[in-house]
């Protein structure tokens, strides 16, 4: 099965500034792939090279088999793609910026557009000028999804939106997914991503710290509190991989990937530690413990 987008080893550099280093992914089609980093990770820049909107300083990347930077344009007529900062026509009013944008695409856009804009509790007879940002934001995902496009792009597409239509818009992602059209999102919004990605990719300066599935991550990482015995100083072999620790006198607090709670308990046992506690940390605590290492 081919992959509906990918890059491979995409770097993009402004003078000596990196952007993005050496970056490489792929998805499969009917998934939900989330970027997730801090503001200037990398994220914008890498959706922007993909569509054909920027150009990388080397690698490749394509959508749909096809390259991105040849056939930007055929690519973008494929997908649904919301922008961080969306740009519409400020002198139309809603549904004539549906009636506008149908007429790029088959028919039944339009009742499509329309079916969206009441779900999000907008009416067709506002001017676009007069909508709060948050409005705004809810015109451009009903114009992205009309056409229902086999790879939606969204860039922080929830912002602005009130918690509970943030809610239902993510979730209708999973309905998506389930068609086997596969979802592409950049989200600060972790708690949210954590209920319907799939995959997500870690990025951090530029750099791809980490892709995974979003179950095998969760069902590997544990947070360990333990403590020190009288007289240690170090932090002894956990086993597994040792994600991020954080130090306060003798008590360590660890993010540990595909550690072993035997091992915890003979260093107990051998009085190299005095107590332990394991818990299942949450998307979040895993995303600032990766932001966090030196891995």
């Amino acid at each position: 099965m081919s992959a509906v987008f990918a890059w491979n080893q995409v770097t993009k550099t402004y003078g000596k500034q990196t952007a993005l280093n050496s970056f490489s992914l792929s998805s499969e089609p009917g998934s939900v792939i989330a970027l997730l980093g801090d503001n200037g990770a990398g994220k914008t820049t890498a959706i922007r090279i993909l569509l054909g909107l920027l150009e990388p300083t080397s690698g490749r990347s394509q959508v749909f088999g096809l390259d991105s930077q040849q056939h930007g344009q055929a690519i973008r007529q494929r997908i649904g793609y919301v922008s961080d900062r969306p740009t519409l026509y400020e002198w139309m009013t809603v549904d004539e910026i549906g009636w506008f944008t149908a007429g790029f695409y088959g028919p039944g856009f339009q009742e499509r557009f329309r079916g969206y804009i009441k779900q999000f509790g907008l009416t067709l007879d506002k001017q676009i000028k007069n909508l709060s940002k948050g409005m705004r934001s809810k015109v451009s995902l009903a114009l992205c999804m009309g056409h229902e496009p086999e790879l939606l792009v969204l860039d922080e597409p929830t912002s602005g939106l009130d918690p509970v239509v943030r809610r239902e818009f993510l979730e209708s992602m999973v309905d998506v997914a389930a068609g086997g059209r596969t979802v592409l999102l950049s989200s600060h919004q972790i708690a949210e991503v954590e209920r319907i990605a799939d995959v997500i990719a870690i990025l951090r300066q530029g750099e791809l710290l980490l892709i995974e599935r979003l179950d095998r991550l969760k069902a590997e990482v544990r947070e360990v509190t333990l403590t020190l015995s009288n007289g240690a100083t170090t932090l002894p072999d956990l086993g597994g991989t040792l994600i991020n620790q954080h130090r306060r006198d003798r008590q360590f607090r660890v993010l540990l990937r595909n550690g072993n709670e035997v091992r915890l308990t003979a260093l107990r046992d051998d009085g190299v530690i005095s107590d332990f506690e394991i818990r299942s940390p949450s998307l979040e605590d895993i995303f600032v413990g990766y932001l966090k290492s030196q891995i």
